[in-house]
């Protein structure tokens, strides 16, 4: 049984993939071929938004937005303990300062009724993050942001495809991130992400630090970096498109009916009013003390759990200059500390949803 399944993904796409790839290898434009043009294009519309910038990775697109919306040195953003990594080195990365609020801890989602006691003079930006596959309340956030003239910018790196009351994931704010790391809703079979905005001036700044601070060949406007996304990952995204629809369907389908095996035995996910949930990690919550033995048992009987994440940034040695303690942020430690995180991907059968059903409820 895999985890998330992208050998049946290949095989279902695999004539629309070889042939895009090929095309490539026939063309030679192999670094911001016509490809990357067609899926900035193509993605954008998707989204609604006017401009779709490629990048190399979605810790990069977060980077790069950072520098393009002038966060520096001095000044602070505000994000949340948990989730990945990328999500609060960046900040550090452009030499600004993480500020954490804590999470809800029904969705894992930024705590937006705690976003205003965390801004000061110095909060220059805010990153909630669309975290296992669904949005935050983001018309709360933005609220908040536009009160006190600081930027939003989604990391929707496991939830493109998500809605919120109509709007699609990173097209919800200032500026949207995702990835295409291969494991994601939406995944290339190397690194990748891209930036979503309706702001034509912030798009061509992105434009510029992407390629090394130009739009134009040795014309440089900006300190920039090699943020660039390669033609043979775009070709893969372009091979798989046409089947997107139908897998976030098919998510949605095998979220809800985990949730409805494992309702009355654990802590499945809720899924807020207005919003669909990709469902990038299907994640429940079990008692703190059990976590460790219920994950070995599962595998033990060759089912994979993933655990999503064991320590919150506050935790972790880079960040301790920040002086935190165990203890200030309890939903984000008690996530922490109880979360683990199903097999899930659109080629997930029913049969085998039983099957992982039946061995977590025994083991529970």
């Amino acid at each position: 049984m895999e985890f998330i399944d992208l050998k049946s993904q290949y095989e279902k796409y695999k004539t629309e993939i070889d042939t895009r790839i090929h095309k490539v290898l026939e063309h030679g434009q192999y670094i911001m071929g016509p490809e990357v043009h067609e899926l900035e294009e193509t993605l954008a519309d998707y989204v609604g938004v006017s401009h779709c910038i490629t990048t190399s990775s979605g810790t990069h697109s977060l980077e790069i937005a950072l520098r393009a919306l002038g966060v520096g040195p001095g000044d602070e953003v505000i994000t949340v303990p948990f989730s990945w990594i990328s999500s609060a080195e960046v900040i550090m990365l452009v030499g600004a300062t993480p500020v954490f609020v804590d999470i809800e801890h029904d969705t894992f989602n930024m705590d937006a009724s705690k976003i205003e006691a965390a801004i000061t003079d110095n909060t220059k930006a805010i990153i909630p993050v669309s975290l296992f596959g669904q949005m935050p309340e983001m018309e709360a956030i933005n609220a908040i942001a536009e009160k006190h003239d600081i930027a939003v910018m989604e990391d929707g790196a496991q939830s493109f495809g998500a809605t919120r009351n109509g709007k699609k994931s990173c097209g919800a704010s200032l500026v949207g991130s995702t990835s295409f790391f291969p494991a994601k809703p939406l995944g290339c079979y190397g690194d990748g992400g891209a930036l979503f905005t309706d702001d034509d001036d912030l798009a061509e700044t992105i434009r510029a630090i992407r390629t090394h601070g130009g739009v134009k060949r040795h014309y440089h406007t900006h300190v920039g970096t090699n943020g660039r996304f390669d033609s043979m990952q775009a070709a893969v995204i372009l091979g798989k498109w046409p089947g997107f629809a139908d897998e976030i369907q098919k998510r949605g389908d095998i979220g809800a009916r985990y949730s409805e095996l494992l309702k009355e035995h654990c802590t499945t996910p809720k899924v807020l009013n207005g919003n669909t949930h990709v469902y990038a990690q299907y994640t429940i919550r079990v008692d703190e003390g059990r976590r460790d033995e219920i994950v070995a048992g599962m595998k033990e009987s060759g089912i994979p759990i993933g655990v999503y994440y064991p320590k919150c940034f506050h935790e972790q040695p880079v960040f301790e200059h920040l002086g935190h303690e165990y203890g200030d942020f309890p939903e984000s430690e008690k996530a922490s500390r109880e979360v683990l995180s199903l097999p899930m991907h659109p080629f997930l059968s029913e049969d085998e949803q039983k099957e992982i059903a039946t061995k977590l409820i025994e083991l529970l």
